[in-house]
Protein backbone atom coordinates (compact mmCIF):
# COMPACT_ATOMS: atom_id res chain seq x y z
CA UNK A 1 0.00 0.00 0.00
CA UNK A 2 0.77 3.89 -0.48
CA UNK A 3 1.65 5.85 2.92
CA UNK A 4 0.57 9.51 2.27
CA UNK A 5 0.98 10.47 5.64
CA UNK A 6 2.74 9.13 8.68
CA UNK A 7 0.50 6.37 10.10
CA UNK A 8 0.93 5.20 13.55
CA UNK A 9 3.08 2.60 14.13
CA UNK A 10 4.05 1.14 17.37
CA UNK A 11 7.52 1.41 16.78
CA UNK A 12 9.86 4.30 15.35
CA UNK A 13 9.86 4.66 11.37
CA UNK A 14 12.55 6.25 8.69
CA UNK A 15 10.38 8.86 7.27
CA UNK A 16 10.99 12.59 5.86
CA UNK A 17 8.61 14.02 8.61
CA UNK A 18 9.08 11.66 11.45
CA UNK A 19 11.32 12.69 14.53
CA UNK A 20 11.99 9.32 15.04
CA UNK A 21 15.57 9.39 13.83
CA UNK A 22 18.11 12.32 14.04
CA UNK A 23 17.91 12.38 10.29
CA UNK A 24 15.14 11.37 9.27
CA UNK A 25 15.17 11.88 5.46
CA UNK A 26 13.97 9.14 2.51
CA UNK A 27 13.99 10.68 -0.33
CA UNK A 28 12.60 9.42 -3.83
CA UNK A 29 13.28 10.64 -7.34
CA UNK A 30 11.99 8.65 -10.08
CA UNK A 31 12.20 9.41 -13.88
CA UNK A 32 10.04 7.84 -16.30
CA UNK A 33 10.94 6.42 -19.97
CA UNK A 34 9.06 3.90 -22.18
CA UNK A 35 9.25 2.08 -25.31
CA UNK A 36 6.61 0.61 -27.13
CA UNK A 37 6.65 -2.63 -25.49
CA UNK A 38 7.90 -1.52 -21.65
CA UNK A 39 7.59 1.48 -18.78
CA UNK A 40 11.17 2.10 -17.02
CA UNK A 41 11.26 3.46 -13.83
CA UNK A 42 14.62 5.17 -12.76
CA UNK A 43 15.33 5.63 -9.22
CA UNK A 44 17.53 7.62 -7.24
CA UNK A 45 17.04 7.73 -3.63
CA UNK A 46 19.10 8.25 -0.19
CA UNK A 47 18.22 7.86 3.11
CA UNK A 48 20.25 8.97 6.40
CA UNK A 49 20.56 5.78 8.65
CA UNK A 50 23.01 3.68 8.69
CA UNK A 51 21.11 1.32 10.76
CA UNK A 52 19.00 0.48 7.96
CA UNK A 53 21.60 0.52 5.23
CA UNK A 54 23.43 -2.10 7.51
CA UNK A 55 20.63 -4.22 7.48
CA UNK A 56 19.74 -3.96 3.63
CA UNK A 57 23.60 -4.60 3.18
CA UNK A 58 22.69 -8.09 5.50
CA UNK A 59 20.01 -8.79 3.59
CA UNK A 60 17.80 -8.61 6.77
CA UNK A 61 15.61 -5.98 5.22
CA UNK A 62 14.27 -5.74 1.50
CA UNK A 63 13.58 -2.71 -0.53
CA UNK A 64 9.88 -2.58 -1.76
CA UNK A 65 9.15 0.02 -4.89
CA UNK A 66 5.30 0.15 -5.05
CA UNK A 67 3.60 1.27 -8.05
CA UNK A 68 0.07 2.33 -7.32
CA UNK A 69 -2.08 2.60 -10.68
CA UNK A 70 -5.64 0.65 -11.26
CA UNK A 71 -4.41 -1.09 -8.02
CA UNK A 72 -1.02 -1.42 -6.09
CA UNK A 73 1.98 -3.48 -7.64
CA UNK A 74 5.45 -4.40 -5.55
CA UNK A 75 8.77 -4.79 -6.72
CA UNK A 76 11.62 -6.40 -4.52
CA UNK A 77 14.95 -4.65 -5.16
CA UNK A 78 18.54 -4.78 -4.77
CA UNK A 79 21.01 -2.53 -2.48
CA UNK A 80 21.90 -0.38 -5.60
CA UNK A 81 18.99 -1.69 -8.12
CA UNK A 82 18.71 1.86 -10.26
CA UNK A 83 15.53 1.07 -12.15
CA UNK A 84 12.46 -0.93 -12.63
CA UNK A 85 11.19 -2.41 -16.03
CA UNK A 86 7.66 -3.22 -16.52
CA UNK A 87 5.92 -4.91 -19.75
CA UNK A 88 3.38 -2.44 -20.76
CA UNK A 89 1.16 -5.76 -20.17
CA UNK A 90 1.29 -5.30 -16.83
CA UNK A 91 0.57 -2.11 -16.01
CA UNK A 92 -1.31 1.14 -17.11
CA UNK A 93 -0.54 4.69 -16.44
CA UNK A 94 -3.26 6.15 -18.06
CA UNK A 95 -4.62 7.32 -14.66
CA UNK A 96 -3.10 9.00 -11.99
CA UNK A 97 0.37 6.93 -11.10
CA UNK A 98 1.89 7.34 -7.51
CA UNK A 99 5.59 5.28 -6.57
CA UNK A 100 6.80 5.07 -3.19
CA UNK A 101 9.50 2.77 -2.16
CA UNK A 102 9.54 0.75 1.71
CA UNK A 103 11.57 -0.81 3.48
CA UNK A 104 10.58 -4.13 5.19
CA UNK A 105 12.15 -6.74 7.54
CA UNK A 106 12.87 -10.25 6.48
CA UNK A 107 13.55 -11.36 9.41
CA UNK A 108 13.31 -10.27 13.59
CA UNK A 109 14.65 -7.00 14.19
CA UNK A 110 16.00 -5.99 17.47
CA UNK A 111 16.83 -2.34 17.74
CA UNK A 112 19.02 -2.35 20.54
CA UNK A 113 22.38 -1.15 18.27
CA UNK A 114 20.08 1.18 16.00
CA UNK A 115 22.05 4.73 17.09
CA UNK A 116 20.17 6.60 14.66
CA UNK A 117 17.38 6.81 17.25
CA UNK A 118 16.36 10.32 18.54
CA UNK A 119 17.32 10.26 22.11
CA UNK A 120 13.72 9.95 23.38
CA UNK A 121 14.36 6.10 22.27
CA UNK A 122 17.92 6.16 24.19
CA UNK A 123 16.37 3.79 27.35
CA UNK A 124 13.71 1.77 25.16
CA UNK A 125 15.66 1.03 22.07
CA UNK A 126 16.37 -2.73 23.85
CA UNK A 127 12.98 -3.57 24.05
CA UNK A 128 11.95 -2.75 20.51
CA UNK A 129 11.93 -5.73 18.30
CA UNK A 130 10.12 -5.76 14.97
CA UNK A 131 8.66 -8.91 13.86
CA UNK A 132 9.30 -10.30 9.91
CA UNK A 133 7.40 -8.64 7.56
CA UNK A 134 7.39 -5.15 9.13
CA UNK A 135 7.56 -1.67 7.39
CA UNK A 136 11.00 0.15 8.60
CA UNK A 137 10.40 3.18 6.76
CA UNK A 138 8.79 4.63 3.63
CA UNK A 139 9.75 7.19 1.16
CA UNK A 140 7.96 10.31 -0.36
CA UNK A 141 5.37 9.64 -2.92
CA UNK A 142 6.42 10.38 -6.69
CA UNK A 143 3.28 11.02 -8.61
CA UNK A 144 2.76 10.62 -12.82
CA UNK A 145 -0.18 12.51 -13.91
CA UNK A 146 -0.97 10.09 -16.64
CA UNK A 147 -3.01 11.11 -19.83
CA UNK A 148 -5.87 13.51 -18.80
CA UNK A 149 -7.44 14.89 -21.68
CA UNK A 150 -5.73 18.24 -20.81
CA UNK A 151 -2.75 17.43 -18.37
CA UNK A 152 -0.61 20.85 -19.16
CA UNK A 153 -3.71 23.52 -19.47
CA UNK A 154 -5.56 24.84 -16.10
CA UNK A 155 -7.37 27.79 -17.88
CA UNK A 156 -9.72 28.04 -20.82
CA UNK A 157 -11.14 30.68 -22.70
CA UNK A 158 -14.40 30.78 -24.37
CA UNK A 159 -16.98 32.85 -26.11
CA UNK A 160 -20.51 33.00 -24.91
CA UNK A 161 -22.56 35.70 -26.19
CA UNK A 162 -26.05 33.79 -23.45
CA UNK A 163 -24.28 34.45 -20.24
CA UNK A 164 -25.82 36.94 -18.10
CA UNK A 165 -22.66 39.13 -17.19
CA UNK A 166 -20.07 39.83 -19.06
CA UNK A 167 -17.75 37.22 -17.67
CA UNK A 168 -18.28 34.06 -16.22
CA UNK A 169 -15.61 31.56 -14.54
CA UNK A 170 -16.83 27.68 -14.39
CA UNK A 171 -14.83 25.42 -12.39
CA UNK A 172 -14.54 22.20 -14.86
CA UNK A 173 -12.94 19.17 -14.03
CA UNK A 174 -9.87 19.47 -15.21
CA UNK A 175 -9.37 23.55 -16.19
CA UNK A 176 -10.69 26.70 -14.54
CA UNK A 177 -13.06 28.07 -18.07
CA UNK A 178 -13.27 31.82 -18.54
CA UNK A 179 -16.23 32.94 -20.42
CA UNK A 180 -16.57 35.94 -22.24
CA UNK A 181 -20.52 37.38 -23.45
CA UNK A 182 -18.07 39.39 -25.88
CA UNK A 183 -14.74 38.77 -27.62
CA UNK A 184 -13.33 42.12 -27.21
CA UNK A 185 -13.63 41.68 -23.23
CA UNK A 186 -10.14 39.23 -24.19
CA UNK A 187 -8.10 42.42 -25.74
CA UNK A 188 -7.83 39.98 -28.98
CA UNK A 189 -6.54 42.60 -31.23
CA UNK A 190 -3.65 43.51 -29.22
CA UNK A 191 -0.25 41.38 -28.90
CA UNK A 192 -0.15 41.45 -25.67
CA UNK A 193 -4.05 39.55 -25.11
CA UNK A 194 -2.57 36.91 -22.97
CA UNK A 195 -1.37 39.23 -20.27
CA UNK A 196 -4.15 41.90 -20.21
CA UNK A 197 -6.24 38.89 -19.55
CA UNK A 198 -4.62 38.25 -16.49
CA UNK A 199 -6.88 39.66 -14.19
CA UNK A 200 -9.42 37.61 -15.46
CA UNK A 201 -6.93 34.54 -14.37
CA UNK A 202 -6.91 36.06 -10.95
CA UNK A 203 -9.77 36.10 -10.27
CA UNK A 204 -10.59 32.49 -11.27
CA UNK A 205 -7.86 31.26 -9.41
CA UNK A 206 -9.23 33.00 -6.10
CA UNK A 207 -12.28 31.05 -6.95
CA UNK A 208 -10.35 27.53 -7.29
CA UNK A 209 -8.52 28.09 -4.55
CA UNK A 210 -11.86 29.16 -2.36
CA UNK A 211 -13.87 25.93 -3.54
CA UNK A 212 -10.38 23.95 -2.58
CA UNK A 213 -10.31 24.96 0.78
CA UNK A 214 -14.08 24.06 0.53
CA UNK A 215 -13.85 20.24 -0.05
CA UNK A 216 -11.13 19.68 1.80
CA UNK A 217 -10.97 21.01 5.06
CA UNK A 218 -12.58 19.81 7.86
CA UNK A 219 -13.40 23.39 9.38
CA UNK A 220 -14.30 25.05 5.69
CA UNK A 221 -11.30 27.51 6.59
CA UNK A 222 -7.55 25.50 6.57
CA UNK A 223 -6.32 22.73 4.16
CA UNK A 224 -2.96 20.91 5.22
CA UNK A 225 -0.94 20.77 2.00
CA UNK A 226 1.51 18.69 3.66
CA UNK A 227 -1.11 16.44 5.81
CA UNK A 228 -3.85 15.94 3.00
CA UNK A 229 -4.75 12.81 0.96
CA UNK A 230 -4.16 13.55 -3.34
CA UNK A 231 -7.01 14.78 -4.91
CA UNK A 232 -9.24 12.56 -7.01
CA UNK A 233 -10.21 15.38 -9.15
CA UNK A 234 -8.17 16.61 -12.17
CA UNK A 235 -8.54 20.66 -11.81
CA UNK A 236 -7.81 19.98 -7.96
CA UNK A 237 -4.57 17.99 -8.60
CA UNK A 238 -2.94 20.17 -10.45
CA UNK A 239 -3.79 22.89 -8.16
CA UNK A 240 -2.39 20.64 -5.48
CA UNK A 241 0.75 19.84 -7.27
CA UNK A 242 1.29 23.53 -8.18
CA UNK A 243 1.10 24.62 -4.22
CA UNK A 244 3.41 21.31 -3.52
CA UNK A 245 6.05 22.62 -5.84
CA UNK A 246 6.12 26.04 -4.57
CA UNK A 247 6.29 24.75 -1.18
CA UNK A 248 2.41 26.10 0.36
CA UNK A 249 1.83 23.98 3.70
CA UNK A 250 -1.24 25.22 4.22
CA UNK A 251 -4.20 26.93 2.22
CA UNK A 252 -6.60 29.10 4.44
CA UNK A 253 -8.91 31.66 3.80
CA UNK A 254 -6.80 34.65 4.72
CA UNK A 255 -3.54 33.43 2.71
CA UNK A 256 -5.23 32.48 -0.83
CA UNK A 257 -3.66 35.86 -1.84
CA UNK A 258 -0.70 35.16 -0.72
CA UNK A 259 -0.76 31.42 -2.15
CA UNK A 260 -1.52 32.96 -5.58
CA UNK A 261 1.38 35.30 -5.71
CA UNK A 262 3.66 31.94 -4.67
CA UNK A 263 1.71 29.64 -7.81
CA UNK A 264 1.04 32.05 -10.65
CA UNK A 265 4.25 33.87 -11.79
CA UNK A 266 3.81 37.61 -11.16
CA UNK A 267 0.52 37.57 -13.00
CA UNK A 268 -0.79 40.77 -11.51
CA UNK A 269 2.74 42.52 -11.78
CA UNK A 270 2.75 41.23 -16.12
CA UNK A 271 -0.88 42.88 -16.23
CA UNK A 272 0.24 46.28 -14.81
CA UNK A 273 3.37 46.01 -17.49
CA UNK A 274 1.25 45.20 -20.28
CA UNK A 275 -1.09 48.28 -18.89
CA UNK A 276 1.54 49.99 -18.94
CA UNK A 277 3.01 49.30 -22.66
CA UNK A 278 -0.69 50.23 -23.68
CA UNK A 279 -0.31 53.87 -22.47
CA UNK A 280 3.72 54.55 -23.43
CA UNK A 281 2.56 53.04 -27.10
CA UNK A 282 -0.24 56.14 -27.67
CA UNK A 283 2.26 58.78 -25.96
Amino acid sequence: MIYKKDANFPYPLLTNTSSSYKGCNFILDVALEENSQSYRFEMKYEMDSSFIEELLQAKRAQLVLVIQSKDNKFFNLKLGDQYVEIPKSRISLSKRTVIQLLIQTKEEICFERNYDLSPFYDALKEEIVVPRHSILGFSNCVIFEGSNNKPLELFEKKINPNIKSDIKIELGSETIVIQYKKEDFQFVDSPMSNTLNNHYIYMGLQKALYRFIVTYSEDQESVDIEQMDYPSDGLDFKRYSLMKKKMVQELNVENIDEVICLISDRILEKHTNAIKGLYQNEN
